[in-house]
This record gives structure tokens, C-alpha cells and sequence, in this order.
């Protein structure tokens, strides 16, 4: 088909220029749109001139001369720091003086205290160990404390010291086998055999422990010397497979929730005077003296991750 235009006044045509560009014969834009060099950003004032204007700046902000709002504050602030301090060692002078005199007869903890634990423990509790009946009935609550302790200090070091998995595998100078022996057979033989029997005996004194010496703090302690073993003997790469940064997160927040949940619901029960439906058992069973022996597991696990944790964490940076 021939076109009705010649091919100057076809050339002139939209068409023409349309399909040149489609064909990327033409670029529309080419010689038709002003380019100018950038100007590259410069700043004239030297570096040192920068920190000079940046220490005026801070200077004049924390001036209390040209600043009264600051001086106001930390003359305030001095004055109720030193106001607390002295209020607060008088009330601790004041109750240290209140107290009854070490030793004597009539003092609460030497005749009625101690009393009402021996007296009366295996029926409070259950337990036929008094110390654990003491500790975990009688002061669940400050055992629960301590426990949080163990929590906070290890979320300390894992915010201090945590790194990335990925990061760790990236530096090999972080390797976790860098500083012992590859391979030691005489101590994988060795934790082989050892670390079961650790394990078993941990888990034996964390259950056993209202019925004889032990309970949840040895027993812990014992199974995290355990797992320290393990991991020094095959590596993390091995321990990770069925003991990692999740699995730990989740044990430990786990029991000390359930732990939480548990003395609450005791210590509201028994304080409003009823019937927390939590059966002693049998003094000498090993299903008896109520909540003690959930407790005891529970403050097993906290001690044993936070032994874990503390090792793998300033060894490698990571769990």
C-alpha cells in the first residue's frame, strides 16, 4: 500500500517519529533537553571548625548562665538527691536500731520463727525436707524473687553480649572450637559416659528435693555443669540441634511464668483464707507436699538455662 505523502512531508508526521522511536531509531529526548554538570556539594569551613561550631552549640545549651532552666534543675536535682539519701539511711538506721539484739532468747527467729518451721512444716507443706518446705512454701515468694534475678542478669548479658547466628558463622576467629582441641576423643568419651549420668543425677535431686537434701537450685546447677560439658566436648553445632536460642527463650520464659502464675494463685488463696484445692499428699511420696515440687522443676530449668547462658554467651556471643 503506498502512502498518500511524499517522503519529506512523511518524515514531518507524528507517525513517522513514532515509530522511529519504537524501533529505538530516535531518542525524542536527545538534544532536546538542557544537561548541566552537577555541582558537587562543598562545605568551606574546615572539620575543626566544624567541631568548634558543634562545642559552642553544646556549650551554650548546657550553659547555666544563659540557661536557667538548667541551673533550676540541677540545683533541684542535688538537693533531692541528697534529701533521699539522708531520709533513706535514717529509716534504715531507724529500723537496724528497732531490731531485737542478735542471740538473745526472746528474739522471734530464735524461739518462734524456727519453732513453727519444725513444729509445723511437714503439715504446712508437706515436705519432709523442712529447708526446701521453708524456702519454697513459707518463702515462695522470695524464692520467686531470686529467681527473677537469675532471669534479669541473663537478659542483661544477652543484651550486652548477643550477636547475630549468622554474624558468628561469618568471623572465623569466633569459632567455637578455637580455643580447645578439635575432636578431643578422650573428652567426647569421656562426656559421653559422664554427661547422661549428670543429667539423670540432676533430674533425681530437682524431684526429690522436698524429700531429701537438693531440690531446684543443685539439681540446675548440676544439669547446666552438664550441658556445659556436652557443648565443650562436640560444639555448639551439636548442642543447637536440640537446644538453641529459640528452645531457650521459650523453656526459661515459660517457667518463670508458669512459676509466677502458680505462687500468685497460692499466696491469693491462702491469704484470703481459701481452699487453694492443692493436695499435700503423703509426706514421703514423691507426688506429695503441693506446689513444691512444680517449683523445684521450675527453678531447675531457670538455674540450668542461666548456667548455659552465661557460659555460651561469653564464650561464642550467641546460644
Amino acid at each position: 500500500m503506498s502512502r498518500l505523502k511524499n517522503d519529506a512531508e512523511y518524515k514531518k508526521t507524528r507517525a513517522f517519529r513514532f515509530f522511529r522511536w519504537m524501533k529505538g531509531e530516535e531518542d525524542p529526548y536527545l538534544d532536546n533537553v538542557e544537561i548541566q554538570p552537577g555541582v558537587p556539594f562543598q562545605d568551606s569551613r574546615t572539620v575543626n571548625e566544624i567541631l568548634l561550631e558543634e562545642q559552642e552549640t553544646l556549650e551554650k545549651v548546657y550553659n547555666t548562665a544563659s540557661n536557667r532552666w538548667i541551673w533550676r534543675f540541677r540545683r533541684l536535682y542535688n538537693v533531692l538527691s541528697i534529701a533521699f539519701s539522708l531520709a533513706l539511711a535514717a529509716v534504715m538506721l531507724y529500723m537496724v536500731a528497732k531490731l531485737p539484739t542478735a542471740g538473745t532468747v526472746d528474739r522471734p527467729v530464735n524461739n518462734e520463727v524456727s519453732k513453727v518451721y519444725i513444729e509445723n512444716g511437714i503439715q504446712d507443706t508437706g515436705a519432709v525436707n523442712i529447708v526446701t518446705g521453708m524456702i519454697l512454701n513459707y518463702r515462695a515468694f522470695d524464692t520467686f524473687g531470686e529467681t527473677c534475678v537469675l532471669f534479669i542478669a541473663t537478659t542483661c548479658v544477652m543484651v550486652l553480649l548477643m550477636k547475630e547466628e549468622e554474624k558468628i558463622r561469618e568471623d572465623q576467629t569466633l569459632n567455637d572450637r578455637r580455643f580447645e582441641p578439635k575432636n578431643d576423643v578422650i573428652l567426647q568419651k569421656v562426656a559421653f559416659v559422664l554427661v547422661p549420668i549428670v543429667f539423670i543425677f540432676g533430674i533425681y535431686v530437682i524431684l526429690n528435693g522436698h524429700l531429701s537434701p537438693g531440690g531446684g537450685f543443685s539439681g540446675g546447677a548440676m544439669i547446666g555443669a552438664g550441658m556445659i560439658l556436652y557443648v565443650s566436648a562436640y560444639g555448639f553445632d551439636k548442642m543447637q540441634k536440640f537446644f538453641n536460642e529459640h528452645t531457650y527463650k521459650v523453656v526459661k520464659v515459660a517457667a518463670l511464668c508458669t512459676y509466677c502464675a502458680v505462687i500468685t494463685y497460692y499466696l491469693f488463696m491462702g491469704a484470703n483464707d481459701f481452699d487453694n484445692h492443692i493436695s499435700l499428699g503423703v509426706p514421703g511420696m514423691i507426688f506429695s507436699s503441693g506446689i513444691i515440687l512444680w517449683l523445684n522443676i521450675f527453678v531447675g530449668i531457670e538455674v540450668a538455662c542461666t548456667m548455659y547462658a552465661f557460659y555460651a554467651l561469653f564464650r561464642r556471643g550467641g546460644l
